[in-house]
């Protein structure tokens, strides 16, 4: 039977509450296989979409943007990760730092953005979110394994805000979930890929979509959005 819980990015904003994600991820792996989707670190998107809109304009700015990024990740890793693991986390997510400064570059130098190009400075804060944390839940000794929702969903061409396309998103979900072997699954919510294989996203709150695609295409027992704000939006 399986389960699939969604945590936003308020709940994965800290090492802190990470912690209690994988104590949530745990209790419910017990007597369920469980499909875990996270967001981006809290307040990273706009940090994202920060540096890509001052790149665009020309304003150096956007490497200190950047580099408030690479911090908040790093500190993370050597808050949730033993000492003696750490160099194989930080040298794998340094390499997708590295991406992303080129691709910030890139637009600073050419002064544009397009909502394609938006679209994969911002698909990094999931990425690197659910990369920490799947190793995080490796680290505590769960049998976790970690699954790019972009070899998953499909799209238009649609960017920042694509359409589904459902026939062979649930197929590949399907087949995905039939061969995998580990109890749980942590998959990036808001990213997909389109047709062409190009990057897309979503949309804003795009991950509990991906989550509700999930939990639909495996027939789940129960989708959970978890958040740790008070009261309901």
């Amino acid at each position: 039977q399986m389960k699939v819980l969604k945590f936003g990015g308020s709940s994965v904003a800290s090492s802190e509450n990470i912690n209690k994600v994988i104590n949530i991820v745990k209790e419910s792996s017990f007597k369920n296989n469980v499909a875990v989707v996270v967001s981006a670190l809290g307040g990273i998107t706009d940090l994202l979409l920060e540096a890509g809109n001052l790149a665009c304009n020309s304003n150096e700015d956007y490497k200190n943007t950047f580099k408030a990024i690479e911090k908040r990740h790093i500190e993370v890793i050597r808050e949730l990760i033993p000492v003696n693991n750490q160099s194989g986390v930080l040298g794998a997510v340094k390499k997708m730092l590295n991406k992303l400064e080129n691709t910030l570059e890139g637009v600073f130098l050419i002064n544009e953005l397009s909502n394609k190009t938006s679209d994969k400075i911002v698909s990094f804060g999931e990425l690197l979110s659910s990369y920490i944390i799947s190793e995080a839940l490796k680290n505590k000794g769960l049998n976790a394994v970690l699954k790019n929702s972009q070899e998953l969903i499909v799209t238009n061409s649609e960017f920042s805000n694509a359409s589904v396309i459902f026939d062979k998103t649930n197929e590949n979900i399907q087949q995905f979930f039939k061969e995998n072997k580990s109890n749980i699954v942590v998959l990036p919510g808001f990213v997909a890929k389109t047709e062409n294989d190009e990057v897309s996203t979503l949309g804003r709150g795009g991950s509990d979509y991906t989550a509700a695609i999930i939990a639909s295409a495996t027939d789940a027992s129960i989708l959970e959005i978890w958040t740790d704000v008070s009261g309901m939006y």
